[in-house]
C-alpha cells in the first residue's frame, strides 16, 4: 500500500510489533467509558456466538470483564498502556475520550489533523472542509454505508454487529445498583491517578 497508510486494531500496546513502536507511525487512541465499553462488547459477543452456544447474561459477562476475562484482555491495562504511552511519548500516541470528542468533534477533527501533521488551512476551514469530514466520519453514516451492513469480516462476523449505537450513557438502561457499584469499584481500582477513565 501506498503511504500514508491506516491501520486499525483493537491491540493492546504491549502486543503492537516492535516494528510499529520504532517507526515513525503516529498512534491515535480512542477510549470509551467503561460502562458502555462492556455493553457494547456484551452485545457484540452475543450477536457473534455460534447459535449453538447460550446467551452469555449480562451479570455473568460482568464478572468476566470484571475480572479481564475479554477479547484482547483488561480493558484496564489496555487504556492504560496507551494513556502512559501518550504521556510519555505524545508525538507518536494521541490519547482522546469519546466522550469528549462527541462533546466538540470539530475540535478534535482539527487536532487529530494538526497531531498527524496534516492541519486545515484557513480555505479548507472557511469553505466546510472540516464540517464535511465529521459528516464523512459520523457514526450514523459509517453505520449506513452498505459495505458495513452486509458481509462478513474476520472470522464470518457479520460486518451488521460493527456498528451498534455509539450512545453516550447508554449503559444506564443495562446496569443494576449493584453491577454499577461493582463497576465503579473496579474502575477507581484499577484507574484512579490517570486520565484513562
Amino acid at each position: 500500500m501506498t503511504e500514508p497508510r491506516v491501520f486499525g486494531t483493537h491491540i493492546p500496546l504491549p502486543s503492537l510489533p516492535k516494528s510499529i513502536m520504532e517507526s515513525n507511525c503516529k498512534i491515535i487512541y480512542i477510549c470509551r467509558n467503561p460502562f458502555d465499553t462492556f455493553v457494547s462488547s456484551w452485545s457484540f459477543f452475543n450477536n457473534i456466538k455460534s447459535k449453538s452456544l447460550p446467551e452469555v447474561t449480562i451479570e455473568e459477562a460482568l464478572q468476566m470483564y470484571c475480572k479481564g476475562i475479554i477479547g484482547f484482555g483488561p480493558i484496564w491495562d489496555h487504556m492504560l498502556g496507551y494513556w502512559k504511552e501518550s504521556i510519555a511519548t505524545p508525538n507518536k500516541v494521541l490519547f482522546v475520550k469519546y466522550e469528549q470528542l462527541q462533546e466538540d468533534v470539530k475540535f478534535y477533527v482539527k487536532r487529530v489533523a494538526e497531531y498527524l501533521d496534516c492541519p486545515f488551512t484557513e480555505e479548507e476551514e472557511s469553505n466546510g472542509g472540516i464540517e464535511s469530514i465529521i459528516k464523512l466520519c459520523s457514526f450514523e453514516k459509517m453505520k449506513d454505508l452498505e459495505v458495513n451492513k452486509s458481509g462478513t469480516v474476520g472470522r464470518n462476523i457479520e460486518k451488521k454487529y460493527l456498528f451498534r449505537k455509539g450512545e453516550i450513557g447508554d449503559w444506564i438502561d443495562y446496569f443494576s445498583p449493584a453491577m454499577i457499584e461493582m463497576l465503579s469499584k473496579r474502575i477507581e481500582e484499577k484507574l484512579s491517578g490517570s486520565e484513562a477513565s
